[in-house]
């Protein structure tokens, strides 16, 4: 069966990967947004809630999971953790893998996965795309968002794989530190690039 090429992208809290995902979908490009997959998931109807709620009994209503209490379960639990991710895993990788049966034909995709390398890792995917800026401009942008606190955001970073290290690990790196023109630039460059390997 053909496929697209696929590129994951992910990137830490306040990096700007949900700007160049918006970039990527405004190019025609399929982008399969995980964080989505799992809110429709565990949303009104969701195909997770009967194993979620059989797992952590009373961590779901009819309006989908109950975040709170859901969270209160799993909260410096690794066991309960380790649960919840072998309910949900399996069942985004199963989303992922209809996206691609259903975009088969485009030549490239994009798995946005923002713990792609601390949770995913790079199985099925070809090449890595992180997106970064600096330090400041990410607390900058972070901190501006309604209800986030300087602790809030230091104990995000710290359950987040280092901005240097994923950029690292990166085959691509994606600046948005850039004015926005600059940034589209880049993807735009870096799609053509990738497209071409599937002629």
């Amino acid at each position: 069966m053909t496929r697209p090429y696929v590129l994951g992208l992910t990137g830490s809290i306040g990096m700007g990967k949900s700007a160049v995902a918006s970039m990527l979908g405004d190019m025609g490009v399929p982008v399969f947004d995980a964080d989505a997959c799992v809110r429709a998931m565990q949303g009104p109807g969701g195909i997770l809630l009967p194993a979620i709620e059989t797992a952590f009994p009373g961590s779901t209503t009819v309006a989908g999971v109950d975040r709170e209490k859901l969270g209160v379960a799993v909260f410096g639990d690794d066991a309960a953790l380790a649960r919840l991710e072998a309910i949900v895993h399996p069942a985004v990788a199963g989303q992922r893998a209809s996206f691609l049966a259903e975009h088969a034909e485009a030549p490239v995709a994009v798995f946005d996965i923002p713990l792609l390398f601390e949770k995913v890792g790079r199985a099925g995917i070809d090449s890595v795309a992180v997106v970064s800026a600096p330090p400041d401009v990410q607390r900058e942008r972070v901190l501006a968002r309604p209800g986030m606190t300087t602790q809030r955001f230091d104990s995000i970073l710290a359950r987040q794989m280092p901005d240097a290290q994923k950029r690292a690990l990166a085959d691509h790196v994606i600046d948005t530190g850039l004015p926005l023109a600059r940034t589209r630039d880049q993807v735009a460059a870096l799609i053509d690039k990738l497209a071409r390997l599937r002629e």
